[in-house]
């Protein structure tokens, strides 16, 4: 999409023309530097862990972990020079398939995800003010859960592609035609398999829908179908992001979905869709009264999809106090409302603000996939303390739903 937009740059002396070639410029410098950062091939990998972190992700002890290894039990972790283990993601999930055989009992344990007549749960993450934390909730959701031995669908459906940036792509040269959402829910012959679209990650157990600018074809096409009632326009438009997720219900547990930061038709199809509704809010009053607005137009908006024979059966909706300092007053006050409002709809955990979190972001990385010393340990712990404890309250959502 890039390349295109640099053949055909309007003329340069204009406001496009300049606004054309910053954008390519920059598009090009961020470029080069995912190359350097991620080189030499500019796609991302995940750190091992060690056998404490695992330990605590499986619910087993470090001794117990210790006792497999030497008994030649379940993957074999790396060992480093002076005896510590380590193990993939992917060796974690070995572990876990092991400890299901060797421990069935405790099956649910090690393998918590769905079992036979549990519904896919589709967790949608939304608001339309800046800077609530929308992405990085979305993105620390699906990877808690995918250590956590769930299988996960993470979809992007913001042509911004925040979330699909954290995942090591530029979406403008990374993702190409066809390749998100869109092409498995457009009005044309050209719609594919959603099946196609799906494509794993460096993480173990999550899965990626990408996104970027084209998604907005969607929001474009979809009053003329809804108009010229095509084959395929026939189709309500707020029932093809289910019908594009249904395709490939049978491969995960829990689907997490980053709305766009506008009400339009991707979010009516995702409201649709989901099972559940995170609402992201920070404690800070000009984004309380941007959030009422949201509602407002949420409640209109389902109303709407109601009133033409859509389901709105949603298991949970919760607020996520998100980039939280909890020394503020203010922001203490704003929680206290909301809670009083709310009552049990605010998560009891909110995601603290923090510089660990907001450092890890710069190099495209969460909490997750940094080593716990790169930003100082205790500031690391801290955050982590925080981002778990949200995800945790959220996991236990979802497993309720399934009547556990």
């Amino acid at each position: 999409m890039a390349q295109h937009a640099q053949e055909s740059v309007p003329v340069s002396g204009t406001a496009t023309g300049r606004v054309a070639r910053h954008a390519a410029a920059l598009s090009s410098q961020l470029r080069s530097l995912s190359r350097t950062l991620f080189p030499p091939t500019a796609s991302k990998s995940l750190r091992t862990f060690s056998s404490g972190e695992i330990a605590k992700f499986v619910g087993v002890s470090d001794g117990y972990l210790r006792q497999l290894s030497l008994d030649g039990l379940g993957p074999t972790p790396a060992l480093s020079a002076g005896g510590r283990r380590s193990y993939s993601l992917a060796q974690v999930n070995e572990l876990r398939d092991y400890l299901v055989s060797a421990r069935p009992k405790e099956a649910l344990q090690f393998r918590p995800g769905r079992r036979a007549g549990d519904d896919l749960q589709i967790v949608t993450v939304a608001n339309f003010k800046g800077g609530s934390a929308k992405t990085t909730t979305a993105l620390y959701l699906a990877q808690y859960l995918a250590l956590h031995g769930f299988r996960v669908l993470a979809i992007d459906l913001d042509p911004q592609a925040s979330l699909s940036a954290m995942f090591g792509y530029q979406p403008e040269f990374d993702i190409g035609e066809n390749e998100t959402l869109y092409g498995a829910i457009r009005y044309d012959d050209v719609r594919r398999p959603m099946r196609e679209i799906v494509r794993p990650t460096y993480f173990d157990g999550l899965s990626l829908v990408p996104g970027n600018l084209e998604l907005m074809e969607f929001e474009h096409h979809t009053p003329r179908a809804m108009i010229e009632r095509k084959a395929r326009g026939h189709e309500l438009f707020f029932r093809r992001v289910a019908g594009a997720i249904r395709e490939v219900d049978g491969d995960f547990d829990v689907v997490v979905i980053d709305c766009p930061p506008q009400l339009g038709y991707l979010t009516m199809g995702a409201l649709n869709a989901a099972t559940a509704m995170l609402v992201t809010i920070h404690p800070q009053m000009v984004d309380v009264a941007s959030m009422s607005q949201f509602l407002l137009m949420t409640a209109d908006l389902m109303s709407v999809i109601e009133n033409a024979g859509g389901r709105l059966d949603q298991d949970f909706l919760r607020y996520v106090v998100t980039r939280h300092d909890p020394n503020d007053v203010p922001e203490a006050q704003i929680v206290a409302l909301l809670r009083n409002l709310f009552g049990d709809d605010v998560l009891r955990s909110t995601a603290w603000k923090s510089t660990a979190v907001a450092n890890a972001g710069l190099t495209k990385q969460s909490l997750y996939e940094l080593d716990r010393g790169s930003v100082g340990r205790a500031t690391y712990d801290r955050a982590l303390e925080s981002v778990d404890a949200v995800n945790a309250e959220i996991t236990r959502l979802i497993t309720a739903a399934w009547g556990r």
